[in-house]
């Protein structure tokens, strides 16, 4: 039974249960993972779910119960459509009010090689990325909850870095997910090393992957099971900031294609090349 083992460090994201048994809410996922042993949560506070309507007495709830539990609460919330901050202010309000000490985003919800077949396309969406992420810093530092920005298959590595050296705030900084960055063909320990320094949020999880006719598979795995040193990632997090907790995102589903044999895949990664592409599939 879970109550009879120590409560772990570690939190949970709902992304988690994507696939599997979804909570009707997030005060259910906040005790589900209260009964697990979990740390705390990050999830979103509004439809994320089940799509339901949730009140402020619905936040307050969850931040009282949060509060008794001893646990803590990260929200994932949406960028600025460019300029218009409305949506997003709103939910730095609602994360405010559920007491999340830190929040979760992404520019891009799918995955870049999917999603653009042209470099023009892409530069649109880089381009339209950057506003948001400009209108985004005054909101953060005006509500002072820091912003972790996911590496979620779009940024390189260095794409990364160079937006978090760009927009230097206390008040954002990344969402290091440990095994996003494999698919744009990215060493996946120098992401993490890379990364670590700016950590306002982590996506813990383990990777493996498989051959492929038209590049390769890659599947979040147990975490004994994959390939990734995991101690190591840790300890490049918890040296760098110590504050950036550490989340479980093990969403269980058929294994990702990552078409890098493909033409396709290459349209908007002018700045990738064959090293990369060898280094990942020694590994």
């Amino acid at each position: 039974m879970a109550g009879t083992f120590p409560p772990s460090k570690l939190g949970i994201a709902t992304t988690s249960y994507m696939g599997v048994w979804r909570p009707k809410d997030t005060y259910e996922f906040l005790e589900h993972c209260h009964a697990l042993g979990a740390a705390g949560i990050q999830a979103g506070l509004h439809g994320d779910i089940a799509g339901e309507a949730t009140t402020r007495a619905d936040l307050l709830r969850i931040r009282t119960r949060a509060e008794q539990l001893g646990m803590f609460v990260e929200a994932m919330v949406p960028m600025p459509r460019g300029a218009d901050t409305d949506a997003f202010e709103q939910s730095l309000k609602d994360a405010a009010n559920a007491g999340a000490i830190a929040l979760r985003a992404a520019c891009l919800g799918s995955r870049r090689y999917d999603t653009f077949a042209t470099l023009d396309s892409w530069q649109q969406h880089a381009k339209e990325s950057h506003e948001s992420i400009a209108a985004a810093l005054p909101l953060l530092g005006k509500y002072k909850i820091p912003l972790g920005l996911e590496n979620h298959k779009d940024w390189t590595t260095d794409e990364m870095v160079a937006i978090m050296q760009k927009y230097s705030s206390e008040y954002f900084g990344v969402c290091l997910d440990f095994g996003n960055n494999i698919s744009l063909l990215d060493d996946p320990m120098e992401a993490i090393e890379k990364l670590a320094p700016f950590a306002v949020t982590t996506h813990l999880k383990n990777m493996a992957v498989d051959s492929d006719s038209e590049g390769f598979l890659l599947s979040e795995v147990l975490l004994g099971d994959g390939y990734l040193d995991l101690p190591r990632a840790i300890s490049l997090v918890q040296q760098a900031r110590p504050k950036a907790r550490l989340l479980l995102e093990m969403i269980t589903r058929d294994p990702l294609k990552v078409p890098c044999l493909t033409d396709e895949y290459w349209a908007s990664f002018p700045e990738r090349n064959g090293l990369c592409l060898a280094r990942t599939l020694r590994n």
